[in-house]
């Protein structure tokens, strides 16, 4: 396993312990990217939760949006309703793909390695599914479950948003909405899983995986200015 030093030398490292309003994220995202562009800051990663709230991504359809018990968000990103709340966290990924390739479906593909990779190291085989979007499962019933949820944007060739991972947030609150538009498979956690797990272990086991995924970005890319 590759440590995390290579990534924290190359991107800006930001652990989040108490909660952040979504739409107080969006704002720093914004700005962020700007800055990215602009040369003006690090790229960075963002480990954070937020307190209960429906994300709508560019593709979210009304009649997904079952119980709107939460504040609902237009997140700008693709994708449709996803739920984000506490117990679960969220990696927020600002990179400039202008020195990593410009490839956005390599940046994709990376990203859902990267969560895939540090799920194993704790002990759960996940895996992407064909024709459906996220971090795919076994749960405890034996059917697949959702345990990710990957969303992203790319403006300025700088990208936005990232990746969520369910540790141990109430799973009914995803109730109210279908979350990623798929309606066939449930929503489960590590928790759910028997995987006792806290944030600042989470990310200390991603952050191990970090380089790895830098690697994967950068291989074979071809990166231009």
């Amino acid at each position: 396993m590759r440590m995390s030093g290579k990534l924290e030398s190359d991107i800006a490292v930001r652990r989040a312990a108490s909660q952040i309003p979504y739409r107080e994220a969006l704002d720093e995202m914004d700005a962020r990217n700007r800055a990215i562009a602009a040369g003006e800051a690090r790229e960075l990663l963002w480990l954070l939760e937020h307190p209960p709230v429906y994300t709508a991504g560019t593709s979210a359809a009304e009649a997904e949006l079952l119980d709107p018990r939460f504040e609902v968000v237009e997140a700008g990103r693709g994708g449709r309703y996803t739920y984000h709340g506490p117990g679960q966290r969220i990696g927020y990924v600002m990179l400039d793909l202008t020195k990593r390739g410009r490839d956005v479906r390599k940046f994709v593909h990376s990203l859902e390695g990267w969560v895939i990779d540090t799920l194993g190291d704790l002990g759960v085989e996940s895996w992407r599914a064909e024709g459906r979007i996220g971090i795919w499962t076994r749960d405890i019933d034996g059917t697949e479950a959702k345990i990710g949820a990957i969303g992203v944007r790319v403006r300025r060739w700088v990208t936005m948003h990232g990746f969520s991972v369910n540790l141990n947030p109430d799973l009914s609150h995803f109730a109210g909405i279908v979350p990623c538009g798929i309606e066939e498979f449930g929503v489960t956690s590590l928790a759910r899983l028997g995987i006792d797990i806290s944030a600042e272990q989470w990310d200390d086991a991603l952050l191990a995986r970090g380089g790895s995924f830098l690697d994967r970005l950068s291989e074979n890319s071809g990166a231009r200015k």
